[in-house]
């Protein structure tokens, strides 16, 4: 059994608990299920750079522990300042360290689209994300079957949301429609051992169509990355520990910004 296989298992249990204590229509009935979602398929079609993903996470199963003083608000704040083109929010307890309310609370001085980042296997979880704040969604084809992204695609786009449609390898690609799927993730990290190598990106990219939006997540870390995926032609990257281990979220953001210029 691999970490997602892992993962998932233990996702059972947790939609299981999630739909005894809520229904579709407590969350329906939250204020943010009724707020227009911000487009961040929108805002990158808009920058002419590679636009940026910063992600909030306190720890992974690869890495354990990521940031000790760890404050999802003041690093939401900093992401704001910097003016990233969206924030993703790592919301699972067990694997990440995260938490549901950590989506509710920088939805509530949000300034950009938010991406609810955690392992979606009903659609209860997709209700769950709009009412806590998010904007998009993360679905990962290795966790779900042809059928179930079409469905939880079609449900995101009912209720306002967002859909980043995330594959580690090119034997996923079976299972998407292009039509419905624009916005595409591409993550670099092996499921197995999880490696990371950007050459994942440069592969996968070789057989999606050319109207999508491609976004290279995990495994980015200096300049030279950046470099080698602007000649995959992403229009955005997802990154996390690069930021959350630094000493100083703001000067490495800096500094991230200026490699995904087009002027960097």
């Amino acid at each position: 059994m691999n970490v997602l296989e892992k993962i998932l298992d233990k996702k059972k249990d947790e939609v299981s608990l999630l739909k005894r204590k809520f229904s579709i229509d407590s969350f329906s009935n939250m204020p943010f299920f009724s707020e227009k979602s911000l487009s961040f398929i929108d805002e990158v079609r808009s920058n002419k750079n590679i636009s940026i993903i910063a992600e909030i996470k306190k720890a992974s199963p690869s890495k354990g522990l990521i940031r000790e003083n760890f404050d999802h608000l003041s690093t939401a704040e900093i992401y704001f300042s910097r003016n990233v083109n969206a924030v993703s929010i790592l919301t699972d307890k067990e694997f990440f360290q995260g938490d549901i309310n950590f989506l509710l609370d920088i939805a509530k001085i949000k300034q950009v689209p938010l991406l609810r980042k955690d392992f979606i296997i009903d659609e209860i979880q997709v209700y769950e994300a709009k009412a806590n704040g998010a904007d998009i969604i993360l679905l990962i084809c290795e966790a779900l079957t042809k059928n179930q992204i079409k469905e939880f695609t079609s449900l995101a786009e009912e209720i306002g949301l967002e859909v980043l449609l995330e594959l580690h390898s090119i034997d996923q690609i079976d299972k998407i429609d292009f039509t419905r799927n624009k916005l595409i993730g591409v993550n670099n990290r092996n499921l197995n051992d999880f490696s990371v190598d950007l050459s994942t990106t440069q592969i996968i990219s070789k057989y999606l169509p050319e109207d999508i939006i491609l976004v290279s997540e995990s495994g980015i870390s200096n300049k030279d990355d950046i470099i080698f995926l602007r000649e995959t032609k992403v229009n955005a990257i997802l990154v996390g520990e690069l930021l959350m281990s630094s000493n100083n979220i703001e000067l490495k953001l800096s500094d991230l910004k200026n490699w995904c210029s087009n002027e960097g």
